[in-house]
């Protein structure tokens, strides 16, 4: 048996391009290997167009005369990120990863819990938690706690630095707070 599968729509994680600035075409690709709905700022579309990605849709103001063929524009009101979620979340997408060069929590906090979302950086690969979250990493992997937290204990981890951990051994790690979520960073 061949290791393609045919995917049905919005099994896979849609894939929101926010800005590919220093992301590695290696990361992109791993993306991109399963044919994810591909949502594309409008500042990015002639270089992922250039990449030659299939792009499904492009959320912006001002639309390129030269959209591929099939490709759906939505109207931003002025911030692509939160326009383009809140169509992903209409389209009843259950998640999203999205490449962006840097992450601010506020941007995210109100799709918690209404589409699951992974942001990645050049840097890291950022998602909200829920307390009590754990996970098996490898020893000496970085985790960052990226939001303020009330009454945070870890288990697993060792502080290097504020709001820093490493992973102490391989093995589960586990982190617990006092409020709904918070997000977490994991060096890519």
């Amino acid at each position: 048996m061949s290791s393609h599968h045919i995917v049905r729509d919005k099994q896979e994680p849609a894939l929101l391009i926010i800005s590919l600035e220093g992301f590695s075409v290696e990361n992109l690709g791993q993306l991109l290997e399963w044919s994810p709905t591909v949502v594309v700022n409008e500042r990015e579309y002639e270089n992922v167009d250039s990449l030659g990605i299939k792009i499904d849709a492009v959320v912006g103001s001002q639309f390129a005369e030269t959209l591929q063929e099939s490709t759906m524009a939505i109207a931003a009101n002025g911030e692509p990120l939160q326009d383009a979620l809140k169509f992903l979340v209409g389209e009843q997408y259950p998640s999203v990863n999205i490449i962006d060069k840097g992450f601010c929590a506020k941007d995210y906090a109100l799709y918690v819990g209404r589409i699951n979302l992974v942001v990645l950086t050049p840097l890291q690969r950022i998602f909200p938690i829920h307390s009590g979250f754990s996970k098996w990493k490898a020893a000496d992997e970085k985790i960052e706690i990226l939001q303020e937290v009330r009454n945070l204990h870890v288990a697993g981890l060792r502080k290097i630095a504020e709001h820093t951990y490493i992973t102490e051994k391989d093995g589960f790690y586990t982190i617990t707070f006092d409020q709904a979520f918070t997000f977490i960073g994991e060096t890519l």
